[in-house]
């Protein structure tokens, strides 16, 4: 769906990650059966995001990365039609190689990630993308030993790093947005309001996520409007309500966060006044409806796109 004043919508693949979608009783099992049938997997995939109403593709881990799409439909070429077939456009894609790659600070493992970016890149560019979405790395538990402070030396360690990977991507004709992932050190509005302070806003920009701004116990709507002009991209989720402080950070934090994600309008984020937000802003651009993991994902897509309609759109026309 595009709207008629500048707004288009997309999913990311992560929505499809509910084993009940599969029928299937864990999601190793889903991982399993895109291996076993990825043709299948995907066409299920495409074919479900175009009866949604949504028109735009956000790429993300594998199963449902770039490489797994290539090795799908035979080639770059080969996905790239599968999209345009359903009418589809590949709206952005995930890089989620900075929040695993452990200390990235050390040289050897910039140089890895970079290069894996621009072969993402250049993946991107040819399928019609031009915005790569990337993970920031993860805080550590609160009250941990030894403690590991995100302070200003550590921030500016990161802000760099950013600046030149978002410097190497803008020279493959693709724009870096940095995800406000809840746990990592850009979600909550001081880390946040830090990160934007110290990066160039010429090769670093934002995508904000409504619903994880939230599950770091900050106010979506105040953070997105200090840094507007940042924003290239957003993820338009709902949550319950900001998550224990106390919540460990570890390789099972996405897990804990699923819980406090909510449907569409029935959790803590204000939609008039985010809509207000983009409109006064003039913010145009590909609005992602991500749904973690959600068991009927055509249903829950097709009902956000009608709240949507019905009750955001005249506000933002």
């Amino acid at each position: 769906m595009t709207s008629r004043d500048g707004l288009r919508f997309g999913v990311d693949l992560v929505t499809f990650f509910h084993p009940g979608f599969w029928n299937v009783p864990d999601h190793e099992a889903v991982i399993s059966y895109a291996r076993e049938a990825p043709r299948a997997f995907w066409d299920r995939i495409l074919d479900s995001v175009q009866s949604s109403g949504v028109t735009g593709v956000e790429l993300t881990f594998s199963p449902f990365n770039w490489q797994d799409a290539i090795k799908t439909y035979g080639s770059v070429e080969g996905f790239a039609e599968a999209l345009s077939g359903r009418g589809l456009t590949l709206c952005s894609g995930f890089f989620a190689e900075l929040e695993a790659a452990g200390d990235f600070t050390r040289p050897e493992a910039q140089e890895a990630i970079i290069d894996k970016a621009e072969r993402y890149a250049d993946f991107l560019k040819a399928c019609g993308s031009d915005i790569m979405v990337i993970g920031a790395p993860l805080r550590q538990t609160p009250g941990a030993q030894p403690a590991m402070f995100h302070d200003l030396d550590r921030a500016k360690a990161i802000a760099d790093f950013l600046n030149r990977l978002g410097a190497t991507l803008l020279a493959r004709g693709v724009r870096l947005a940095v995800h406000t992932e809840a746990h990592s050190i850009f979600a909550a509005a001081r880390d946040v309001d830090l990160m934007m302070l110290l990066t160039d806003p010429a090769y670093v920009h934002m995508c904000p996520d409504t619903a994880h701004i939230i599950l770091a116990g900050s106010d979506p709507i105040q953070v997105v409007d200090r840094h507007h002009e940042r924003m290239i991209i957003a993820h338009w989720k709902d949550a319950i309500g900001p998550m224990p402080s106390e919540t460990p950070i570890d390789e099972h934090i996405h897990d804990r966060h699923r819980p406090y994600f909510c449907g569409f309008g029935l959790g803590r984020v204000d939609w008039p006044a985010w809509i207000r937000l983009l409109r006064d802003r003039n913010f145009e651009g590909w609005a992602i409806l991500e749904l973690d993991a959600a068991p009927d994902p055509v249903r829950d897509i097709a009902g956000g796109l009608t709240l949507v309609r019905q009750a955001l759109l005249p506000i933002y026309r």
